[in-house]
């Protein structure tokens, strides 16, 4: 029975999710078990660069995997040939650039799964599993979306995200230095989690957001960091054929520019720091985990915020 009167909760705008017609699910990784529970998959097929929260799963039911390497423009170096009928092969849209290219590996790549973790504005295409994360573009403790053709026959407990908000409530009403240990212990809380059904406290946090502000702002962003930056930048970006991204990758041999950015508290991520345990010193996987400085680009900043970063880099 719904209780009435007493204290308030949380006052959110009820808006529109902008994956309405995905399944919400508690996190990414989850998402992608789903997807390997739904199809059975006895093998997958998947890049050294990305994150090893996939082996998760992979792990837990004892389903065999393979790395395949990427060039330098994040695409696959791999005879598409050897998927079998009973095998997958995941590819990740790196950082949102990768739109052009996800559309084209659909056409020629059976059992294509799409890890759009890093790209939440990406459409998916119809037959086509693909997962999101919402965490790595808003202020949202946890939650993902999937898209996929084979539903799993079974059903998932709720789960509970009011335990893991603490470092975004710290950051909004101290500063982010003081919430970054909450970040660090509520990340390893999503851990070898169970599949769970999106919390209610997360589905709102993302029915109140105004995703075509965001979509706006990432876009002016990035042009500009590029407009500034791609003469210095190694790594070379066609921002035709970008969708929304979610960082200004920027691939520098200055070794002291990261933490020239963290001494004057611009924080860059490492994607991936476990790559540099599974590839060798001399692979490009390895150079890029690296080399490649990833720029914050969010609907959170403005043009003063750039020309900040990019004086500390040039």
């Amino acid at each position: 029975m719904k209780a009435i009167g007493g204290y308030f909760e949380l006052e959110l705008n009820k808006k529109k999710e902008y994956h309405q017609e995905g399944i919400r699910l508690n996190t990414g990784r989850n998402a992608f078990e789903y997807i390997l529970l739904a199809n059975s998959y006895s093998k997958i097929y998947l890049p050294f660069f990305t994150c090893d929260v996939l082996l998760e799963p992979l792990k837990k039911h004892q389903i065999e995997y393979e790395f395949y390497t990427i060039n330098e423009q994040f695409e696959p170096l791999f005879d598409y040939n050897k998927v079998e009928s009973n095998e997958a092969f995941l590819y990740t849209n790196y950082f949102g650039l990768k739109d052009l290219f996800v559309i084209q590996i659909a056409k020629i790549c059976r059992n294509l799964i799409i890890d759009s973790a890093q790209s939440f504005f990406s459409k998916p295409i119809d037959g086509i599993d693909t997962f999101y994360s919402a965490r790595k573009f808003f202020g949202v403790p946890d939650g993902a979306y999937l898209y996929s053709g084979k539903k799993v026959e079974m059903s998932f407990e709720k789960d509970n995200s009011f335990e893991k908000c603490s470092h975004l409530l710290k950051r909004l009403d101290c500063n982010a230095e003081i919430g970054y240990e909450d970040f660090v212990s509520n990340e390893a809380s999503l851990n070898n989690q169970d599949i769970k059904q999106m919390s209610s406290l997360t589905q709102l946090l993302l029915a109140s957001i105004d995703y075509e502000s965001c979509i706006e702002k990432r876009k002016e962003n990035f042009n500009f960091l590029h407009l500034k930056l791609q003469a210095t930048n190694k790594l070379k970006i066609d921002v035709l054929t970008i969708g929304v991204p979610m960082v200004y990758p920027y691939w520098s041999d200055n070794n002291i520019l990261k933490q020239k950015l963290l001494d004057n508290k611009v924080y860059t991520p490492t994607y991936w720091a476990n790559v540099l345990d599974c590839s060798g010193e001399d692979s490009l996987e390895f150079s890029m985990t690296k080399q490649i400085i990833y720029l914050p680009i969010d609907q959170r900043y403005d043009e003063i915020d750039l020309k900040r970063i990019v004086g500390l880099l040039l």
